[in-house]
């Protein structure tokens, strides 16, 4: 059973959407339900590519907690 759902888009991606529904020959709530239709089916999420590079980068350095990267910053800036 199909439903409705009201989007609130920036203008210009809602003047995209319309360009590219219009050159796919689909309308833009088929376009939408393929997309969620993906995300739901994926078994594992893709992490974008900055995100991969990172991957690594601190390699085995200690890195403290936020309590103690507060602690830290209180100590060093509020006395």
């Amino acid at each position: 059973m199909n439903k409705k759902l009201t989007l609130s888009l920036d203008s210009n991606i809602i003047d995209f959407a319309h360009d590219y529904s219009k050159k796919s020959r689909k309308p833009i709530s088929k376009i939408i339900e393929n997309y969620f239709f993906e995300l739901k089916n994926k078994s594992t999420p893709e992490i974008p590519k900055e995100v991969a590079e990172l991957y690594g980068i601190l390699g085995g350095i200690d890195v403290p907690d936020k309590k103690e990267l507060r602690k830290r910053f209180h100590e060093d800036h509020l006395n």
